[in-house]
């Protein structure tokens, strides 16, 4: 498995309006994208640009949605994951698998529309880990 780019930084929030306003206001963030719910995987989303990679902000939809309960454990939000881009989606999978990693579902379409699926953090040094194939249009 080759390390690809880091696509973006997942962040945890209980408010995408409080979050877009620290990113624009404190960070400088001059490219903040359309907040879009994603029903499907419980969550509202809210990507920001920066120079080299993208925050993508979260918050719940309901309390079925992952991030809720993320949020009670960190009720003020934070970094929730990491995603990098990888050509082949499939083969990535069958990569972690072999290694003895613990592949979270089946890969589904993410937030860029493009296929994903998430590493338990247990097995990623303590961080949850999300594999995106790489966007056929990017880079």
């Amino acid at each position: 498995m080759k390390l690809g780019p880091l696509n973006h930084v997942g962040v945890a929030t209980p408010s995408i309006t409080d979050s877009i306003a620290f990113w624009r206001d404190v960070m400088g963030a001059t490219t903040v994208h359309e907040p879009f719910d994603m029903p499907t995987q419980g969550v509202k989303v809210c990507f920001v640009d920066t120079p080299n990679s993208q925050i993508e902000l979260i918050e719940p939809l309901g309390e079925d949605s992952p991030i809720h309960g993320f949020l009670k454990h960190n009720p003020k939000g934070g970094q929730h994951h990491l995603c990098f881009e990888v050509p082949d989606i499939h083969a990535a999978k069958a990569e972690f698998e072999a290694l003895g990693k613990r592949v979270l579902g089946e890969p589904r379409i993410g937030a860029h529309g493009t296929l994903i699926f998430f590493v338990h953090p247990k097995d990623m040094g303590g961080v949850l880990t999300e594999i995106m194939e790489t966007p056929k249009d990017a880079h």
